[in-house]
């Protein structure tokens, strides 16, 4: 399996809550151990985009090959139940994800297209997007609506990496406001603490 099929599947999980949809005015929620996540408003949406950066002590093919792991994946993408790869094709890839929800929510899951570029400089940028009805939706499962964001690794020098993970989600179904709220601070956070962890070992 080429490298961007199981980049894209280790991106699965940043469906939950999340489109880079014009966000704007980021305001900062959280800023611990080296990863700051800021929030922002979405125009017509009732749930914020959110965005977390960290330096990581590693070079970015190191943080590429923890992203490439797809079994590994899970352990360190917040709330990732399980995830596989649909379809690859060029620079895209088309990605099924299962997550755990607190109760009351009712699980969910999500389809995303991940398309993959490099620039001149190495930067690698990640790009989601929802395609909620590329398969047919799963029994026990809402189906996430919406999803817009990004994954971003630029190379800062032999062994730093910025990284930066934005989403903007529509869940879909029903979602109380508190849990709603949590989930957009912890899935950036939690992601990229385990991402940091992991490849500054």
């Amino acid at each position: 399996m080429g490298s961007l099929h199981r980049v894209a599947m280790a991106c699965g999980l940043s469906v939950l809550l999340v489109g880079a949809a014009q966000a704007e005015d980021w305001k900062v929620a959280k800023n611990e151990d080296g990863i700051k996540v800021s929030l922002s408003e979405v125009p017509g949406s009732a749930y914020k985009a959110y965005q977390g950066v960290a330096l990581i002590k590693a070079p970015l093919a190191k943080i590429q090959g923890l992203q490439e792991d797809v079994a590994g994946a899970c352990a360190w993408i917040h709330e990732c139940k399980t995830q596989k790869l649909l379809k690859h094709e060029g620079d895209k890839s088309w990605t099924y994800t299962q997550f755990n929800t607190p109760w009351p929510v009712t699980p969910r899951d999500s389809i995303l297209e991940v398309t993959s570029s490099v620039a001149p400089d190495g930067t690698l940028t990640r790009t989601l997007k929802g395609v909620p009805t590329y398969q047919p939706e799963e029994k026990g499962f809402v189906r996430v609506a919406q999803v817009d964001g990004f994954w971003k690794l630029v190379p800062k020098g032999d062994n730093l990496t910025e990284v930066t993970y934005q989403v903007h989600t529509e869940p879909g179904g029903s979602v109380p406001a508190l849990i709603a709220n949590k989930f957009v601070v912890d899935a950036p956070f939690k992601t990229l603490q385990g991402l940091k962890e992991r490849a500054e070992k």
